[in-house]
């Protein structure tokens, strides 16, 4: 038989993995008389982990949820998942949360779970810049999140990107989303009678929360889908770029795949290779295209062409003509 100490941390384990345990259940699990779970379950009560139990046959012992977090039980891999998943984070408004509990957590591993930790070290780059603080970045989070599970209208004060007047907003928020260093709320725009996305650090959310709304289904039923879509300047059914073309660089193909993350780099021999790509405008595959710094021949389509020849025309006339503003060199 597991010693006292050994026995509760096991009866934690199984607290933690399942919803709902009968007395029974725990006695063979743990090899002992269903007296000593209920001796074992008061002793789990006195370090503050709240264990409900249901009388009657259908009775049986749960976890729930209580009013301050007592100490957690991991298995290793679990511990490992939670590591890497920290370390991972590139979310400015909680990377400094995020430092912080990696270091709780691998304080107290043993040797055997901290090297595998350290094995596995993920880099993530972060973006320069102060920012906000983190415990006031999470707050809009938490507020937006709160909204979304009760489905709750919220009004919002926004500042769109170059724009420094705020407006208001009122939304039915769906989803929070996290999109390369940001996070996002993806909501029903009650005033634009469309869905938005929503950068949360440019929005500040004001209490109370309005009625309650029926879910909408998002466009293709797929968030993920969906949010891809839109940010590629699509209508938010198709994830690929709105515009796509192809082209040929003077680069060979190793050189190019680095800075190519979802286009298509086909070799053409050890100095060029075929890439097809895309982007939001085709103004913007024009100018990533020329971003290379090599010789290139566009294939097409049409509206490729024409965008590199509009850029042509733009890139010439920035170097040919004599500067008009009031002062400038030569007047």
């Amino acid at each position: 038989m597991q010693k006292t100490s050994s026995r509760l941390l096991t009866l934690l384990s199984l607290l933690q993995a399942r919803p709902e345990w009968s007395g029974d259940d725990l006695a063979e699990r743990l090899e002992v008389t269903v007296r000593t779970v209920r001796r074992d379950i008061e002793r789990l009560r006195a370090l503050g982990y709240p264990v409900a139990a249901d009388r009657g046959p259908g009775g049986g012992y749960r976890l729930r949820p209580g009013s301050r977090m007592p100490p957690l039980l991991f298995d290793d891999e679990q511990v490992i998942a939670l590591a890497v998943a920290l370390q991972s984070t590139a979310q400015p408004a909680i990377a400094e949360d995020a430092d912080r509990a990696l270091a709780t957590i691998r304080n107290v591993l043993p040797p055997r779970l901290r090297q595998r930790i350290d094995a596995l070290h993920v880099t993530t780059v972060r973006p320069p810049g102060p920012g906000a603080p983190p415990a006031r970045a999470l707050d809009p989070l938490t507020t937006v999140s709160t909204a979304i599970r009760r489905r709750e209208e919220l009004r919002l004060d926004y500042t769109p990107h170059r724009e420094a007047a705020s407006q208001r907003r009122r939304v039915e928020p769906h989803h929070l989303v996290a999109w390369r260093t940001h996070w996002y709320l993806l909501a029903w725009d009650l005033d634009r009678d469309d869905w938005r996305t929503f950068r949360t650090d440019r929005m500040t959310p004001r209490t109370p929360t309005g009625p309650r709304f029926n879910v909408r289904q998002v466009p293709g039923g797929d968030v993920s889908r969906f949010v891809t879509s839109r940010f590629r300047g699509s209508d938010g059914t198709d994830p690929a770029w709105p515009c796509r073309g192809e082209a040929v660089l003077e680069l060979p193909a190793s050189e190019v795949v680095p800075h190519m993350a979802d286009g298509i780099v086909e070799p053409l021999g050890p100095t060029r290779c075929r890439v097809i790509t895309g982007s939001w405008s085709w103004t913007a595959l024009a100018a990533g295209l020329g971003r290379f710094d090599a010789n290139l021949r566009i294939i097409g389509p049409p509206a490729l062409h024409e965008a590199c020849a509009t850029l042509a025309r733009r890139y010439a006339a920035a170097t040919t003509e004599p500067d008009r503003r009031p002062g400038a060199p030569g007047e």
